[in-house]
């Protein structure tokens, strides 16, 4: 501590872990962990949960410039509902959107929806299944899910890599000049590289 005595305890969150680089997660932010906060140099919080925002989460936010998505998935909600596989797509497409990064995700304990959104990204990863299953486990511990691992286990993300290569498509913009990436949608196989 500094001879003022106004020396930052920088201190995460709950479950706070590093998922990739520039990718975080953990459980509900609390004002003690803003300091911390501050040192990821956030672009976006994602958020899991259905109850509105903490205003003084929201002024912080706002002060860091960090873009909120809400994406509100209830806490006992039966995970193969479409509208929670909808849900978790959506979220995941904010989430591999690089122009969003450094992001949090986050729920209120950082164990279950987390844990589904990060299993997800895994698959999308090419993750084994099993290592998948590890990580959710360590992090959810004995409140582990049944539920959410059948989830995780029957997520399609072939949807999910044809929305990225579109997005990649659209990152190599049209000039005749440039490589671009050339797929049909029929087609959902990796695009092929090709001067133009």
């Amino acid at each position: 501590m500094d001879e003022e005595g106004d020396q930052r305890i920088l201190l995460p969150p709950l479950n706070f872990s590093t998922v990739e680089d520039n990718i975080f997660r953990s459980s509900f932010p609390r004002p003690s962990n803003f300091p911390f906060l501050q040192t990821l140099n956030l672009r976006t919080i994602i958020y899991l949960c259905p109850e509105p925002y903490p205003l003084e989460n929201l002024e912080f936010l706002r002060s860091q410039d960090i873009r909120l998505f809400q994406f509100g998935i209830e806490g006992k909600t039966e995970l193969s509902v479409p509208f929670v596989k909808n849900t978790i797509m959506e979220a995941l497409k904010i989430l591999i959107d690089v122009r969003n990064h450094p992001v949090l995700i986050h729920c209120n304990q950082g164990k279950h929806r987390t844990g589904c959104l990060v299993g997800c990204l895994r698959k999308l990863q090419k993750w084994c299944l099993s290592s998948v299953f590890e990580e959710y486990k360590r992090f959810a511990g004995a409140k582990s899910r049944i539920a959410d691992l059948r989830f995780i286990e029957s997520f399609d993300i072939l949807c999910l890599r044809q929305c990225l290569y579109s997005i990649l498509y659209q990152y190599h913009g049209y000039n005749s000049r440039k490589r671009r990436l050339l797929y049909t949608e029929e087609n959902i196989q990796k695009p092929r590289m090709t001067s133009v």
